[in-house]
């Protein structure tokens, strides 16, 4: 079920987050959330409600091989509904609904459903497949906020560059190859960049490794003067770029036909490609990344069957076919261990803390500096969206 794996992270909007505070616990309702960690777990409510990306709460009826939720629920007795969404911004607003008890984010959200409490923080003691979680997963900036965890990790992969080896004389091994004028030229109307706000970070990455009288130490903490630097690289950008995506498929087409012969993507869309021109490489100035976290709403009716997901979705056999099925690598070498490829985390370089230390993963920028800067102030993703309509013309 290809479809599935269409991953539409655009985020149109994002609330300005000057801190995110750890609140007290209150009771349950849409008015008065729970934020607190519960100390022990009660018994199972019968069901349970996920939102989640397409491809990331498979029961077989996409696709009658792909199931690993008719497990838990035979193993928990939590029945599963779940609704998929196409952008984190479509998230956070049913995230308010209260409708839903587990969410799966990526890092362009989980600090805004932390700072508009509509996550509680997670007691990961009641985890216990937590443990095994490769540890540079664990606590992470994107879903830790002052020592207090809001979720547990799902999968990660990084955007990286893509390119159709005949439209180059030498494997590029660099972000210039879609961001420098001389090697632009050679492929104009052949370039394709990823269509969301966030992809201002991946600018911002280059120019933080070519032109480091920037400053710029974070490429999601940009104040106006590097924000604006990334804005006119994209816009030089803009002219060579012959379509955007944000839909899979599309992209995978166009690098069929040779419509786009470089540009960013991700692993699972190069192994998607039969044509076998086209090639993937981690440039050297590192790339922009994500890691998905399932979060737990500060709204959850049923939050035992959510701890049960939360612990199930982490277990060796569901991990490794939800990141398989997905195309990303496994949070653990447990996991690992359980994949169908045998050369699946090779593949995505799943657990390897050197090619970890070499992404940026997703956040969402806020005005409060994320690389600590206090004489200045950032700009935020409402900032970065009305950017980019700008930079798209």
């Amino acid at each position: 079920m290809k479809t599935t794996l269409q991953r539409g992270r655009v985020a149109l909007a994002c609330l300005s987050l000057l801190s995110v505070s750890v609140l007290t616990a209150c009771g349950g309702g849409s008015d008065d959330k729970k934020t607190e960690a519960v100390e022990k777990l009660g018994e199972t409510e019968g069901k349970v409600s996920i939102l989640a990306w397409p491809g990331y709460v498979e029961d077989g009826s996409n696709d009658p091989s792909v199931d690993w939720v008719s497990a838990f629920e035979k193993d928990t007795g939590c029945e599963v509904t779940s609704k998929v969404y196409g952008t984190s911004d479509e998230a956070l607003n049913l995230a308010k609904s209260g409708e839903y008890d587990v969410i799966a984010a990526s890092g362009d959200l989980s600090l805004r459903l932390i700072a508009s409490d509509e996550a509680q923080a997670v007691n990961t003691d009641l985890v216990p497949n937590y443990e095994q979680v490769f540890d540079f997963l664990k606590n992470t900036e994107w879903n830790t906020v002052d020592g207090v965890n809001y979720g547990v990790p799902h999968g990660y992969g990084a955007n990286l560059l893509m390119f159709n080896k005949k439209s180059f004389a030498e494997a590029p091994t660099s972000w210039g190859a879609v961001f420098e004028k001389d090697q632009l030229a050679a492929n104009k109307g052949k370039v394709t960049a990823y269509d969301s706000p966030i992809y201002i970070a991946d600018a911002a990455l280059y120019l933080m490794k070519t032109q480091p009288e920037l400053g710029i130490e974070n490429p999601y903490a940009l104040d106006e003067d590097q924000l604006a630097a990334s804005v006119a690289l994209l816009k030089e950008q803009r002219q060579y770029v012959g379509e955007y995506w944000s839909d899979y498929l599309k992209e995978v087409q166009a690098f069929e036909t040779g419509d786009s012969v470089v540009g960013t993507t991700w692993q699972v869309i190069k192994n998607s490609i039969e044509n076998k021109d086209v090639d993937v490489t981690l440039p050297t100035e590192g790339a922009t990344a994500w890691n998905d976290t399932w979060m737990l709403s500060s709204q959850a009716k049923h939050p035992n069957c959510a701890y049960q997901w939360m612990d199930y979705i982490l277990s060796p056999e569901a991990n490794a076919q939800a990141t398989e099925y997905f195309g990303e690598a496994p949070n653990s070498p447990e996991a690992c261990a359980k994949t169908t490829d045998p050369d699946h985390c090779d593949t995505f370089h799943a657990g390897d803390e050197a090619y970890a230390e070499q992404l940026w993963f997703w956040r969402t920028p806020i005005k409060k500096c994320l690389d600590g800067r206090t004489d200045v102030e950032c700009t935020d993703y409402a900032q970065w969206t009305e950017a980019w309509t700008e930079i798209k013309g």
